[in-house]
């Protein structure tokens, strides 16, 4: 056992070493994507000379990028397809050779639903720009004069940011904990039909699979209420706080947590959405007897590195199928509730 935890926690060394630069690759490039894809299109809406053409040329550039929904849609439900075949053949016992294909398929499934998530992330970044001008016209709209800038030497300001900042991982980390109380519920269950009923495990009887499935819906909604109310009453919170002290400039802050939020949503989706399908594709990389070590030695199944994959893939699934995909939501939330909600803080 001692040698077993060694090898797994070397694995989990190495990896973190590779996952560190991984990391700081999925953001340049996130990063570096949405920036240019900004300035491209605001230089060229600009270049028409007509007033606000720059926010223009963004909004096209925006609205080009949902043209592509369709084919961004059939590659997304590839996965889940996929996915389910796994499931299926392995409920059916239909063979190893079978499951290798449904294996690999499963591989490109995680990979074009990661490429789907990207789409949104961009898209989610655009639209945040599109929705922060807004916001800020709203604002000089309210108060009859320009907006001016967003001053980052005032204390209101920095505070809102770095509330957005906060917010963006409390969103995450309480959405990752929804995932993880009901599987903690859905393994109870399993047990207890099991203990109920020990033919279900000779394959005589047939386990209630609407127990299971009810306890996951319930337990998906109710997880998700916290989560959901976090980009709602955030800006509120912010908003009105400042606003009750003439001293701040309450609109300002919430522009700072509108930024910030933004661009850190946007980053730890990315790192979210690519890091949790590496994983997923870790596991079926090892279960394939793809992972030969310098001596010539196969980790397939029951090794300690297989160990360590199924370990990986549990914490990705939630990264990548709940709080990264979830994180597109924020941001969009987070920009459309200060836009409605200006005139409580103006």
């Amino acid at each position: 056992m001692v040698e077993v935890g060694e090898i797994i926690y070397q694995g989990a060394r190495a990896f973190l070493r590779r996952q560190y630069g991984t990391i700081a690759v999925m953001s340049v490039v996130t990063a570096t994507t949405i920036g240019l894809a900004l300035l491209l299109s605001y230089f060229l809406g600009d270049r028409t000379g007509v007033p606000g053409g720059g926010v223009f040329g963004t909004a096209v550039a925006t609205m080009g990028m949902l043209m592509t929904c369709p084919y961004i849609l059939s590659e997304d439900t590839f996965g889940p397809i996929t996915d389910n075949a796994n499931g299926i053949n392995q409920m059916a016992r239909a063979g190893d050779s079978i499951r290798r294909v449904t294996d690999r398929l499963d591989a490109v499934g995680n990979t074009t639903k990661a490429l789907t998530k990207g789409y949104a992330l961009v898209s989610a970044g655009l639209a945040a720009f599109l929705l922060f001008h807004a916001y800020l016209d709203r604002v000089a709209f309210l108060r009859n004069a320009p907006f001016g800038d967003v001053n980052l030497d005032r204390v209101e300001v920095f505070v809102g940011a770095l509330f957005a900042a906060m917010l963006v991982y409390l969103f995450a980390s309480l959405a990752i904990q929804a995932v993880g109380g009901a599987a903690g519920k859905i393994i109870g269950e399993v047990r207890r039909q099991f203990a109920a009923n020990p033919k279900i495990l000779t394959g005589e009887a047939l386990p209630d699979y609407a127990k299971a499935v009810d306890i996951t819906a319930r337990a998906a909604l109710r997880g998700m209420v916290v989560p959901g109310l976090i980009p709602v009453l955030g800006p509120v919170f912010i908003g009105v706080v400042f606003h009750l002290n003439k001293q701040y400039d309450a609109a300002m802050a919430v522009a700072a947590l509108l930024m910030v939020g933004t661009i850190g949503g946007i980053l730890l989706a990315s790192y979210m959405n690519n890091g949790g399908g590496a994983w997923d594709n870790a596991k079926k990389f090892i279960e394939d007897g793809q992972l030969i070590d310098a001596e010539g030695t196969v980790h397939g199944k029951g090794s300690p590195a297989h160990a360590a994959a199924v370990v990986g893939d549990t914490v990705g699934d939630p990264l990548k199928d709940t709080a990264g995909p979830s994180l597109h939501v924020f941001v969009k939330l987070l920009a459309t509730v200060t836009l409605v909600l200006a005139p409580l803080f103006i």
